[in-house]
């Protein structure tokens, strides 16, 4: 009585590691673990799950070297759900029952420890993804034609120049760093040196400001703020003045809503009936992960928007019939990966004939995920589905049905087994292979893992 007080579980065992008795401290565990009932007379070994055949010979051996072995974690198959870890040691006594176990249920301590481990793997991923972001800046920093500088927004120095911005200043490009903004541009109007410095400090942009350089060379000057870390800095872009390209503007509208959807933290794009792009506001480049707004005019907006080829359709044939879609659960696929979780709204506006298609974009991702799914996946609604109904060809509806309700239940029996693949499998009725097979076609399994990790 007193050890099975002192544990969880307990049992006496013989000379052969058989069990003769046992004991349990809470009434509810025996009835967790499968066929307790049948324990007493058999085994040891037999009683625990196949990963923890050799524990029990090894804690028996080091009990009758040591009187007392180490703490071993034993895993039992369970009634229902996983296996249930118990952390064991075994005593060596006198008597007809030569050995004591005691166990303690580890399972709390198990999940917190599994719970550590999913936000470390989290903030590694998020790391990762980061570093790859800013190693894709990098290059794109040092290869673009246009000329760049970022510079502090307090002490308004100098920060990053890139390689076309040295040799249009003709400096090197570490020889920029550190000097003053606008004395380093060299102008050839002092006034127009004031002006600058005037409107980063007080407005805290620039727009399109026509200067000259040394030598007569005519530029136009584009000044956006941005923060980085605690950082708060501006970024310059320069641009030959005779490669302007014309962009369409919207004399008919009211001055302040453009400049509020210029700088809305939510994407604004404009778009022909078809879906071809005629305007869009910084906040939709910044997720589609685009340089400037000229690279885009003309291309259709189901390039980036969609997690899938039927998702521009559906939106395309609701506006047609509808005249409004709201709060479309979707993704915007990034110029170099890394997808974004957004919600779309979007209207028809214009005469008959002069119709055009507007969108709002707003971003929903979380800043850190908390398991290793692909959160650009968002199930449909049984009303939403039954929108498609007469509107998208039954085939690629029942295809796309049928892919969220197996990624459902992948998800589900994944999370219901703690993320044991051997189990889970056999709870879908699937071979090892072919959830891996799964697992790979949905994401929910990481680019290094093999087939080994099914084993």
């Amino acid at each position: 009585m007193l050890v099975a007080a002192a544990s969880d579980i307990a049992l006496a065992l013989d000379a052969d590691g058989n069990i003769q008795d046992l004991a349990f401290q809470q009434a509810g565990l025996p009835l967790e673990l499968r066929n307790t009932d049948e324990w007493i007379g058999r085994s040891w070994q037999a009683t625990v799950s196949e990963e923890s055949q050799t524990k029990p010979e090894l804690l028996l051996a080091e009990a009758s070297e040591r009187k007392v072995s180490r703490w071993r974690e034993v895993r039992y198959p369970a009634a229902r759900g996983p296996d249930i870890p118990i952390l064991f040691a075994v005593v060596a006594i006198k008597g007809p029952a030569r050995f004591i176990a005691v166990g303690r249920d580890v399972r709390a301590t198990a999940a917190l420890q599994q719970k550590l481990i999913e936000a470390q793997v989290a903030i590694e991923r998020d790391y990762s993804r980061m570093r790859n972001a800013e190693s894709r800046y990098r290059i794109l920093f040092q290869i673009t034609a246009e000329p760049v500088l970022i510079i502090d927004a307090v002490s308004h120095r100098i920060v990053e120049a890139n390689p076309a911005a040295a040799d249009l200043l003709d400096h090197g490009a570490a020889n920029l760093i550190g000097k003053l903004f606008p004395d380093a541009l060299l102008l050839d109007d002092l006034s127009m040196s004031q002006s600058l410095s005037l409107a980063i400090r007080s407005q805290g942009k620039i727009e399109r400001t026509r200067i000259r350089l040394d030598g007569g060379r005519d530029y136009l000057l584009d000044g956006t703020f941005f923060r980085q870390d605690m950082s708060a800095l501006f970024l310059l872009r320069f641009s030959p003045q005779t490669s302007q390209a014309a962009i369409p503007k919207a004399s008919d509208v009211n001055t302040q809503l453009v400049q509020f959807v210029e700088a809305a933290p939510d994407g604004f794009v404009i778009t022909d009936m078809e879906g071809r792009l005629l305007h869009a506001n910084p906040t939709f480049l910044q997720l589609a992960q685009i340089e400037n707004m000229h690279q885009i005019l003309g291309e259709t907006i189901d390039r980036w928007i969609g997690k899938s080829a039927i998702d521009f359709s559906i939106m395309l044939t609701n506006l047609r019939q509808h005249g409004s879609v709201k709060l479309f659960s979707s993704v915007i696929r990034g110029e170099h990966g890394s997808p974004v979780d957004v919600e779309i709204s979007a209207t028809t506006v214009g005469a008959p004939g002069q119709s055009r298609l507007g969108f709002t974009i707003r971003n929903v991702s979380p800043r850190i995920s908390g398991d290793g799914g692909d959160h650009g996946y968002i199930p449909r609604s049984r009303e939403q589905l039954a929108e498609l109904i007469g509107r998208v060809p039954l085939k690629e509806l029942v295809r796309e049905t049928t892919d969220v309700i197996e990624r459902m239940c992948i998800e589900t029996a994944l999370k219901l087994t703690g993320d044991n693949r051997a189990t889970a499998a056999e709870m879908l009725g699937l071979s090892r292979q072919s959830l891996y097979v799964k697992l790979r076609r949905y994401g929910l399994a990481e680019p290094a893992e093999d087939d080994s990790q099914l084993e």
